[in-house]
């Protein structure tokens, strides 16, 4: 239920809304949403809305508008199959009365032949078979790339993106906060180990994402833990604990007056502060001994895959994210990204997809959590990632790339545009065959084993083109590494 706290102060995991996951500090008098989870300390909340109303809620409702509100691409044979096929039967009715009625000393025996002729080149089997075959092909190479189509038509409407949003969160990023820098104090008498060294003995007595984090980045480093007792989580404001004799503490910057620091770790915080990463202050009895800089990393390669999508064509690619403003800044700039967009709830995410539809015309969601979900259903066509997407964004996308990484995408784009382009060579073969030789077998001028030669030859000509799909290179698009 969304409530609104009353009482008390501790950390939320607003992951399933925002996709953050980084908990956000709550206290009296701020809004805690349906879906989220209390990490820290103990509060007391007034109910603020019915299940029916909560956040949640309102995200699973915006899926099914967006989906009910959409219409899937069709494809041109699609749209023509309802009228050509009772048009051919009684075209060739008409040429066998008109050959038998009209055409002086033809007789009906002639006219019933080149009525028989007309009917076999007109016939929309290579039409008919043309599209499918691509389509078949096309989503077979790209399961072995590693993208999942739901349907042939998406196929077209990536080749067709010309913009394109991403979640940050577990789509840009890994979805998980890591130690990105230590910094010991200037005449403090420990390093960067003791500093790291300590914290992770405090943190490894709580549960919270950075404290995780910490004790990752010691073990990862080969430091062993140092007992810790008497540990205490301090709601709102980090954790205490003995270690090795001194009271040890992991604390927000803000609890430490900055006087107190030693000059390097304020120079230092600024900066750090500016990216968009989340510090945190160890002290030892009371006096400020480091600082820990966290954040969640960039996925390697996202900036190249971003790059490689803009020598695509794509106008414009940007970042929808519910986190803050600085860390998205950081990000874009680091990703090439044309523009960022924070701090959005699932609905402005929604509102964003649709500003961007109404610029661009096709556009493509790149998101792998809930609060993604409502924008992956309203843009043109919604991606998830596959490996680490929430089921309902798996379920509402289009389009799935299974793995943790962004490289696929380009791929996937140009094997769209390829399979695009193989279609209409299909739909020209098809239609060049039918207007060409149907006249001539309506007018005689074709005997009913060229057009039989011609209408088959036609068909194997589209199959062969189509499976030219599967082969590694066509459209740019190689076999995955």
């Amino acid at each position: 239920l969304d409530a609104e706290i009353i009482e008390g102060r501790s950390a939320i995991d607003e992951s399933t809304i925002t996709g953050e996951s980084i908990p956000v500090d709550k206290s009296a008098g701020d809004d805690v949403f349906a879906g989220t989870m209390n990490t820290d300390a103990a509060i007391r909340v007034r109910v603020t809305r019915p299940a029916s109303e909560s956040t949640l809620a309102r995200v699973l409702e915006l899926v099914a508008e967006a989906q009910e509100g959409r219409s899937g691409a069709q494809l041109f044979t699609d749209r023509i199959e309802r009228w050509y096929v009772p048009f051919v039967f009684i075209a060739t009715a008409g040429v066998l009365l008109a050959g038998g009625l009209l055409v002086e000393g033809l007789g009906w025996s002639r006219a019933f032949y080149n009525s028989m002729a007309f009917m076999t080149a007109a016939s929309p089997c290579a039409l008919a078979i043309g599209t499918p075959a691509a389509v078949l092909c096309a989503v077979g190479r790209a399961a072995r790339l590693g993208v999942l189509f739901k349907g042939g038509a998406y196929l077209d409407t990536l080749a067709q993106t010309r913009a394109i949003a991403y979640d940050k969160t577990g789509t840009l990023t890994r979805g998980q906060p890591t130690v990105t820098r230590v910094v010991a104090g200037d005449g403090q008498p420990a390093s960067e180990d003791d500093v790291l060294t300590l914290a992770a003995g405090v943190e490894s007595q709580v549960t919270h994402p950075l404290a995780d984090a910490i004790v990752a980045h010691a073990s990862d480093r080969g430091l062993s833990l140092p007992p810790a007792t008497d540990a205490t989580q301090i709601a709102g404001a980090g954790a205490r604990a003995t270690v090795g004799g001194s009271v040890v503490a992991v604390l927000k910057p803000a609890s430490v007056p900055t006087h107190r620091w030693p000059a390097n770790l304020a120079a230092a915080a600024t900066p750090l502060a500016d990216e968009g990463q989340t510090l945190v202050l160890v002290t030892r009895d009371d006096e400020p001994i480091g600082l820990i800089a966290l954040a969640d990393t960039i996925r390697p390669g996202a900036a190249d895959v971003i790059d490689r999508i803009r020598r695509l064509g794509v106008e414009r690619q940007v970042m929808l994210t519910g986190d803050n403003r600085a860390t998205a800044r950081h990000i874009a700039e680091v990703t090439h990204l044309d523009e960022s967009h924070a701090e959005l709830l699932p609905e402005q995410k929604l509102d964003r997809i649709h500003e961007l539809i109404e610029t661009h015309g096709t556009v493509a969601m790149v998101g792998d959590g809930v609060n993604d979900a409502p924008a992956l259903a309203a843009a043109s066509i919604g991606i998830a990632m596959g490996a680490a997407g929430a089921d309902v964004a798996m379920e509402t996308a289009d389009v799935a790339l299974m793995g943790a990484s962004l490289d696929n995408l380009p791929r996937a784009i140009l094997l769209a545009r390829a399979a695009r382009r193989i279609i209409r060579q299909n739909v020209i073969i098809a239609l060049a065959v039918i207007t060409i030789v149907a006249p001539l077998g309506a007018l005689g001028l074709a005997n009913l084993g060229f057009a039989v030669l011609l209408h088959e030859g036609s068909t194997i000509v589209v199959v062969l083109n189509a499976l030219r799909l599967l082969r590694d290179g066509v459209g740019g698009a190689p076999a995955r590494d």
